[in-house]
């Protein structure tokens, strides 16, 4: 007992010690002088909506900001135009003063031109200003049954109608021989690859935009280490059932690619989204078309790990749960960017997508190796992986967000 009593009080001994050290240096500041010759302030813009003018209502200029500096902050004026900026009356919701990353909303009453450009400038009490630019101007989508289902079917054209398109090449697929085979998992691991990579690249972008406490490179290792991990553990508890029972892995690779795929078209999602609603870009069918071409291969990698396993008549439906499972988060996400947009959440999910695709690779390959005993360090597969980059490169091209 009393070993265990020492144990806990080398333990809290020093977290104890911490605590009064803090409290005195709170009080005192140990001796130190922390006068700033300026104020240190910072806010950050998280969204800025636009709305028409509604009955007597006019139009309208919403800020959603918050205080990312080290302490209150007073919003005492606003300035809006291009340029030559004006002062215009607001309101402040909840109050002017806002603590540290607490939130706010900043609504003017402005008569906004559809198309024109416009700056936002919002100055603290100590005259401090916080500028937003606002490229083109256009109405911010409102919540409504037909909204959601425009942003819906959008969802529909760019994520769920490719992936199910490339799931109809399985019954070719099947006809391949074993040479064949291994070509098309490294393809598959290539194009899988490509996602991982650029869902990184879009996550460090994401991250740019994030407010310096919310550290974007941490929330990006935190998405990363949690799919990877997360997905690593449950392969290895389903595998150890699955050769308890006897059975292969195929077809849980598959679902696993399919979820990977899917968390990964929810960030997509979340950004198409976005964009749309802020008029950034173009509403033709070239951005659909471009995305069909680009997503089509996911199906493809979708099925590229079953081509070899037995489909009886009732396993034929595992197909449509794996295309809704990585099509459908499209539709969440294109939901989401456009009504309720958070580059925080997007930088996680983005991150998550990325460490679930890469855990995917790993899975795939071990496959290879496992039950085919198929060398992915041979021509024809490292043919098949540079191939894979190469199509998810080409395809992208079409892209013209």
């Amino acid at each position: 007992m009393s070993s265990k009593w020492t144990v806990w009080a080398s333990f809290l001994l020093p977290v104890l010690l911490l605590g009064v050290l803090l409290v005195w240096f709170w009080h005192s500041t140990g001796g130190l002088r922390f006068e700033a010759p300026a104020p240190i302030e910072a806010v950050t813009y998280e969204r800025v909506v636009l709305l028409p003018a509604s009955g007597a209502v006019p139009e309208r200029i919403v800020a959603h900001i918050r205080n990312v500096g080290p302490g209150p902050v007073t919003i005492a004026h606003v300035q809006v135009g291009w340029f030559s900026r004006a002062s215009w009356d607001f309101s402040i919701v909840p109050s002017p003063t806002i603590p540290r990353l607490g939130t706010a909303q900043v609504i003017i009453p402005y008569p906004w031109t559809e198309g024109e450009p416009y700056e936002i400038v919002l100055f603290s009490s100590n005259g401090i200003p916080f500028v937003h630019e606002v490229a083109i101007a256009t109405a911010t989508p409102q919540w409504s049954a037909r909204s959601f289902g425009q942003f819906a079917m959008l969802g529909i054209y760019v994520g769920v109608l490719p992936v199910f398109l490339g799931i109809l090449w399985l019954p070719f697929l099947r006809q391949l021989g074993r040479r064949a085979y291994g070509f098309l998992l490294s393809l598959t691991i290539g194009l899988l690859v490509f996602i991982g990579v650029d869902a990184l690249a879009d996550a460090l972008a994401e991250a740019q935009h994030l407010p310096g406490p919310y550290q974007g490179v941490g929330v990006i290792a935190i998405g990363v280490a949690l799919s990877l991990l997360g997905l690593y553990a449950l392969s290895r508890t389903i595998e150890a059932r699955q050769q308890a029972r006897g059975g292969e892995m195929s077809l849980t690779i598959a679902y696993l690619v399919a979820f990977g795929i899917g968390i990964h078209n929810l960030g997509e999602g979340l950004a198409i989204g976005g964009a749309y609603a802020l008029g950034e870009v173009a509403t033709g069918a070239l951005l659909i078309i471009g995305f069909m071409i680009h997503n089509l291969t996911e199906g493809v990698a979708i099925v590229a790990p079953i081509v070899r396993s037995e489909f009886g008549t009732g396993r034929w439906r595992h197909l449509i749960w794996l295309g809704l499972l990585a099509g459908l988060p499209t539709i969440l996400g294109t939901s989401m960017g456009a009504f309720t947009p958070s580059p925080l959440l997007a930088v996680l999910f983005i991150s998550i997508g990325a460490g679930a695709v890469f855990q995917v690779v790993l899975e795939i390959a071990a496959q290879m190796r496992r039950e085919h005993g198929l060398a992915f360090a041979q021509p024809a597969n490292v043919s098949g992986f540079l191939l894979g980059l190469a199509v998810m490169y080409a395809t992208g091209l079409f892209i013209t967000v």
